[in-house]
């Protein structure tokens, strides 16, 4: 598990702050081919954060998560469970960069952007985390274990900001759901339709 009490040299940042860093980083190779970083879109705080893994081509050019095919899709997920994205989630990826040809990003990249993320966790203090793919998961959960094996469960993350814990839960990214059209039963469409069910009860409950 990631640790979210662990210090950063972000520590002292306000969100806005935190991002006028992230959009002038050169810690990684990324940062030669970017059009824009993309920080995060979304409430401070929020109930409810998706991580992803990396922005890709609409991503960089708009520099806002999520906004390309995966992203329309996302949000038609969430809006079919009732959860308006534009109000009720914050977005960000494991990295803040587009990795070439939208490649998974390497290691190191991620480890470049991790101080960051465990800052805007801090920062946008969620109750509810969804991990979106193979990197987030092994960002957030450090798991080798296949998302096909894992996700739909929830896990408990401890946090600074809160006395309870951090509910995490992996998911489907979209862009696999793309690939996978089929919506019958036992499907990953059929699957991430039921894990969101049960995210949308328990952000109810948080909500209450």
């Amino acid at each position: 598990m990631i640790d979210i009490f662990q210090k950063t040299p972000y520590d002292h940042l306000t969100y806005e702050e935190l991002s006028t860093t992230c959009k002038t980083c050169d810690k990684c190779q990324l940062c030669e081919g970017r059009t824009n970083v993309v920080v995060g879109h979304g409430p401070i705080p929020s109930k409810l954060m998706i991580i992803g893994e990396g922005p890709g081509e609409q991503e960089d050019l708009q520099g806002k998560p999520f906004v390309g095919k995966s992203g329309q899709l996302l949000t038609k997920i969430l809006e079919s469970v009732g959860i308006n994205r534009e109000k009720q989630v914050y977005i960000a990826n494991t990295v803040k960069c587009r990795p070439p040809q939208n490649r998974a990003p390497h290691l190191t990249e991620i480890e470049s952007c991790k101080p960051y993320l465990i800052r805007q966790i801090q920062l946008v203090q969620p109750r509810i985390l969804l991990l979106l793919g193979s990197p987030s998961l092994k960002t957030i959960l450090e798991e080798t274990i296949p998302i096909t094996k894992v996700r739909g469960n929830w896990y408990t993350l401890p946090v600074p900001y809160m006395e309870e814990p951090l509910y995490v839960m992996p998911l489907f990214h979209p862009s696999f759901l793309l690939r996978n059209q089929s919506k019958e039963k036992g499907s990953p469409k059929w699957l991430t339709w039921h894990d969101m069910k049960e995210v949308k009860a328990a952000l109810d409950y948080y909500s209450a």
